[in-house]
């Protein structure tokens, strides 16, 4: 009894006493440790806030906050904007989500920042670290918008005063209600106060109309997006997109990233812009299972553009052609390329049998057309990839009845299961380029057992190649199918890439 006395006696503490209600606000306050009371005053333009403030960030937070109570979905939005010029570029102020009022609450918010960053920042539980999705567009005024629909936050951004656009990626991030939802503001330096204006703030529930089938039919807008895998682990907006893209792969330069979309092959730069299509000559029926040869100079595709639409691979030189040549066909097979050995001499694909439907892991070298068979049977075998020094073949497999990921000797001699958690479906292992790592996409048990579906609630998780420590979370999101089937590291082994989506309702 005297634990829940504490605890709820530090609940009443963390925040400064509350002001009255404020235009639709029914209380405003200090949350944190603020040197100076900040203010929420409300008037016919909006509302303007002062506060001090370390931050909005890290375990523990401290700013001024205006909220009501709410429950279920909403959208909370406003025009943002400074007065003056600031002390420090981080000061940030924006709409959030909030479970309740001590420093450490979960939330999630989008912040405008004096430098012009706009990010959907997020604490998924109590006391924990901070997260955010750094939208593609930089302006420190802006028109922008938090979206909690379910167990997801989204957001949108505009230039002030414009017209909302989904800025890309999502969280799922759990709210129980009641819980708060305002505006706020955060020096981001304690010693002095910042004050911003927010205008045209309305708050309002979604009227979201009912997919029923969320599988392949349903359409979707998606996000390429950049993730740092270490450190703050910061997730990037490259660009969003109207409709469907999917498994983006890194240049081995670095500097741009290849996906698929509506059948064909497209660049685009890392830091966002224009995306360019790639010259596949007559093979406009890509799917999701490209990538670079290990010296950057070849693409490699799986096409479905001749009659029997059975999936071939094909190889090109990485600036297009218009003639990829034919490397690997069946007459009774879809054939769907996973790796590339690092000595640039093999390709490692899945071998799908139209008849019985097996799912085979196959090698073919570069030149050849004699195949030789790395695994086979029990269960479904799929998504190979050797480590970059070659010695191992690392692929997903449900020959023990659960999906799991596994890795055997480079010829699939020695299978060895390496992820065990039987309450995650793990697919498509990507190792990082100095092959510590691997990194995967875990489905739950919702998913049937050979299956990766699109539209799911989905994570992507990562650990160590030799097993030394379990897989923890990168990231949680809506996706799947499309998010991360091929390799997508960075060069640098710093950053992934992947697709995260959003249903069009």
């Amino acid at each position: 009894m005297r634990g829940i006395l504490v605890a709820a006696l530090g609940a009443l503490l963390a925040a400064s006493p509350a002001a009255a209600k404020v235009g639709i606000f029914d209380q405003s306050a200090d949350i944190g440790k603020t040197s100076v009371k900040g203010t929420t005053a409300f008037a016919a333009k909006g509302y303007r806030l002062t506060a001090s403030g370390a931050n909005i960030w890290g375990e523990a937070d401290a700013f001024q906050y205006a909220w009501t109570e709410r429950t279920g979905d909403i959208h909370i939005s406003a025009d943002v904007s400074f007065e003056g010029k600031g002390t420090d570029p981080h000061r940030k102020a924006g709409v959030m989500i909030r479970q309740n009022k001590t420093p450490g609450s979960p939330y999630a918010d989008v912040m405008v920042h004096g430098d012009g960053l706009i990010a959907m920042q997020y604490r998924e539980v109590q006391d924990g670290p901070t997260r955010q999705i750094i939208s593609a567009l930089k302006t420190s005024s802006a028109r922008i918008r938090l979206e909690r629909e379910g167990d997801y936050v989204w957001f949108s951004v505009a230039p002030y005063g414009g017209k909302l656009a989904h800025a890309g990626g999502n969280f799922r991030i759990p709210f129980q209600a009641p819980y708060l939802v305002g505006l706020a503001l955060s020096a981001h330096n304690d010693t002095v106060v910042e004050t911003a204006n927010f205008a045209n703030v309305q708050i309002a529930v979604p009227k979201l109309a009912y997919v029923s089938d969320t599988g392949y039919p349903a359409r979707v807008e998606a996000s390429l997006e950049v993730m740092e895998v270490d450190g703050v682990q910061s997730r990037r907006v490259v660009r969003h997109f109207p409709g469907k893209i999917e498994a983006p792969n890194w240049s081995r330069d670095g500097k741009s990233l290849i996906y698929n979309a509506e059948g064909k092959i497209w660049r685009i730069a890392v830091d966002g812009g224009q995306p360019v299509q790639v010259n596949t000559g007559k093979q406009l029926k890509n799917n999701n299972d490209h990538g670079l040869s290990p010296d950057g100079t070849q693409l490699v595709i799986s096409d479905q553009s001749q009659p029997d639409n059975l999936s071939r691979i094909y190889t090109l030189p990485v600036g297009g052609s218009d003639r990829p040549v034919l490397r690997v066909s069946h007459p009774d097979a879809r054939s769907y390329w996973h790796g590339w050995s690092p000595d640039g001499k093999t390709l490692a694909y899945v071998y799908v049998h139209t008849t019985n439907g097996k799912y085979e892991i196959w090698g073919r070298d570069i030149g050849s057309t004699k195949d030789r068979v790395l695994l086979a049977g029990p269960g479904t075998n799929d998504g190979p990839e050797w480590s970059p020094d070659g010695k191992s073949l690392w692929f997903n497999s449900t020959r023990t009845g659960a999906m799991q990921i596994w890795r055997a000797n480079a010829d699939g001699s020695n299978p060895v299961q390496v992820t065990t958690d039987p309450n995650f479906r793990d697919w498509f292992p990507h190792l990082s380029p100095d092959g510590k790592w691997v990194a995967f996409i875990s489905f739950g048990l919702d998913v049937a057992l050979g299956d990766h579906p699109p539209n799911r609630d989905v994570l992507l998780r990562i650990m160590p190649a030799d097993g030394s420590a379990p897989p923890k979370v990168l990231t949680r999101l809506f996706g799947g199918q499309g998010t991360i089937n091929v390799p997508s590291w960075s060069p640098d082994g710093k950053s992934i890439a992947f697709v995260s989506y959003r249903l069009v309702r």
